[in-house]
């Protein structure tokens, strides 16, 4: 039957023309082809790999701050200058801390120093301040566990602040000397601590008078410290001082008394003898202990011997000389103890123990007692 022209243009309405990009795609699929379905392959579902939980970062330490005035504030670096006089007022965020600062301060009574621990930060106000509250302030964060609670060190905020006083270029001291031990193993330190950074420091031998070279290898000088005498020797002994110059003011700090300890290189070596091994009652016996080793070390000999726990007193000769062996000088240090009429509580071991800076040696022999000899064993 034939269509009329609406029809036509009826059906021509209902199925639209394909696209050019829909002819495309069907001149490229061979005819009889059939739409392959996605091939899904079973796979064992793989656990994710537990990560160990990641630590809270460490937490940092406090922050130190200063109060200029009300509502100004600076961060306060490896050092601080305050004008002697001023009002130090500091800041140390968290809660609770703890403070340390100069020893004189704490032994202070004059109320000066305040110390005020807010919610969140505690506050360290020092007023009239002078030039001997010159040292290191530190803020100490606090770790609590209940009631109990200890300094976290590693955590600490240091400063070290000068009090400039410019009548007083060295941190007052009580003593007019002060003995400083030299030893070799071990730097010394001359603690003549200036009140203003700018100050210049040089150091001076009493006699004779003389300017000691500062190389900053032997001998080097420290703000915070002082003059450090790295190796000592025999040469740096004597009595020293330190000389402050600024802004046309100079002072001479206290005075130093060096006093040189040769430090040995070891414990000593001794040795023990006894004048007889075996001896009988009512005979005298000596028991030496020697000492053969660096000159000018000191050796200190305790004994331990059997008539000791009977309450019987030691009697010891102690005598030093020195000796020239292969070129070197060397030192002989000796101890004899002497047991006069031996009796049965005399039998056992004697223990001689030597000792000097670097540590003590032990050595031990022993002694029999025999019965006391008749006239008639003494004759034959």
């Amino acid at each position: 039957m034939p269509y009329s022209t609406a029809q036509c243009q009826k059906k021509e309405k209902e199925e639209p023309r394909p696209t050019a990009e829909k002819k495309k795609k069907e001149k490229a699929k061979p005819a009889g082809a059939k739409t392959a379905k996605p091939v899904l392959k079973k796979t064992k579902a793989t656990p994710k790999p537990t990560l160990p939980p990641t630590p809270p970062p460490a937490p940092s330490p406090p922050v130190l701050t200063q109060v200029l005035e009300r509502g100004k504030f600076q961060k306060v670096g490896d050092s601080l200058t305050v004008q002697a006089g001023d009002t130090l007022d500091l800041r140390c965020k968290g809660k609770p801390v703890e403070w340390a600062f100069p020893d004189y301060l704490e032994e202070e009574h004059e109320g000066r120093l305040r110390v005020i621990q807010h919610l969140k930060y505690s506050s360290l106000i020092l007023v009239n301040s002078t030039g001997a509250d010159t040292g290191e302030y530190i803020c100490y964060p606090m770790y609590c566990e209940d009631s109990d609670c200890r300094r976290e060190y590693d955590r600490a905020a240091k400063t070290f602040i000068f009090f400039s006083d410019p009548q007083e270029l060295f941190v007052p001291s009580a003593e007019y000397y002060e003995v400083v031990q030299l030893r070799t193993n071990r730097p010394a330190t001359l603690p003549c601590q200036v009140t203003s950074p700018d100050a210049t420091v040089t150091l001076h031998r009493e006699f004779p008078p003389e300017e000691v070279k500062v190389d900053g290898v032997e001998i080097s000088f420290n703000l915070k410290k002082g003059f450090i005498i790295h190796r000592p020797k025999a040469h740096h002994a004597g009595s020293l001082f330190c000389m402050a110059s600024y802004r046309g003011l100079r002072q001479i700090s206290t005075k130093y008394m060096l006093i040189y300890v040769n430090y040995p290189v070891a414990p000593p070596s001794p040795t023990i003898k006894a004048s007889l091994s075996t001896v009988h009652a009512d005979q005298n016996l000596q028991v030496t202990c020697t000492v053969l080793g660096e000159a000018e070390v000191v050796i200190d000999f305790t004994w331990e011997y059997p008539g000791q726990k009977m309450g019987r007193p030691p009697y010891t000769q102690d005598s030093t000389w020195t000796l020239r062996s292969g070129g070197q000088t060397r030192q002989q240090s000796e101890t004899v103890l002497m047991v006069d009429g031996v009796r049965a509580v005399d039998q056992g071991t004697y223990t001689c123990t030597a000792s000097n800076l670097a540590g003590s040696t032990s050595v031990s022999t022993t002694v029999t007692v025999l019965p006391a000899q008749t006239a008639r064993s003494r004759h034959h």
